[in-house]
Order: structure tokens, then sequence, then C-alpha cells
């Protein structure tokens, strides 16, 4: 348990020192994601941003546990 949290909080603190780097990637802009404008309102949903981040983290899971 002791590695598991100490993993995570260095994984969270590299996404922090490289958040400068990671703000310009599309992500967030793709295709697919829903943006609702009207006057007063915004309504933001990143279902494709999801998506892709969920298979990228299944890769990493399945490449780290072998």
């Amino acid at each position: 348990m002791t590695r598991t949290l100490v993993t995570i909080g260095l994984i969270l603190v590299a996404a922090g020192l490289a958040w400068p780097w990671l703000a310009k990637l599309p992500l967030g802009r793709l295709p697919g994601d829903i943006v609702v404008r009207r006057p007063g309102f915004s309504f933001y949903f990143p279902i494709t941003t999801c998506i892709l981040i969920s298979l990228i983290i299944s890769l990493l899971f399945r490449i780290f546990r072998r």
C-alpha cells in the first residue's frame, strides 16, 4: 500500500512539473468533444478526450502489469 501511494504521488508531482508542456497538447479540443455555447451559458463535455485517456491508462496498466 505504501509503495502504491508513493508511486501515485510521484506520478502526480511529475504531471505537475510537466503541466506547461502538457497544456499545449490538443487534449480537450478533439473532434467529438461536446461544446455548447449560449449567451450566459457554456457546457463542455470532453467525451473523446475521456475515451482516449482511458485507453492510454488501460494500455499502461497492461504493460506494467507484466
